[in-house]
């Protein structure tokens, strides 16, 4: 089990709050990249695995934001950054960045 909490640097101006901050340790990823990009021929800028199931998908500043489309698919709330030497989450559902604590 992993908790990760709001970074003091990013999330909704109003508050810092994430009830979704117990989160058990990610499955491994479903893919080796984002799984929708590469059907379509595209490239992705950034990775971010989802906690809830493995399922890896583009950032939002790639053309096909697959992670947030998979969140509002699912309503998995939270994905952390699958790039090296990253370790940042981002919650959807309460629209916070996320450190591990």
């Amino acid at each position: 089990m992993t908790t990760w909490v709001p970074r003091t640097d990013g999330g909704r101006p109003e508050g810092r709050y994430c009830a979704h901050g117990e989160q058990p340790d990610p499955p491994p990823a479903t893919a080796g990249g984002c799984r929708e990009c590469a059907a379509a021929g595209k490239r992705w800028v950034r990775l971010l695995l989802c906690l809830t199931c493995g399922h890896l998908g583009c950032c939002d500043s790639s053309p096909g934001a697959h992670a947030t489309a998979h969140y509002e698919k699912t309503g998995h709330p939270v994905a952390r950054s699958a790039e090296p030497g990253e370790d940042w989450a981002w919650c959807y559902a309460d629209e916070v960045y996320l450190r591990q604590r």
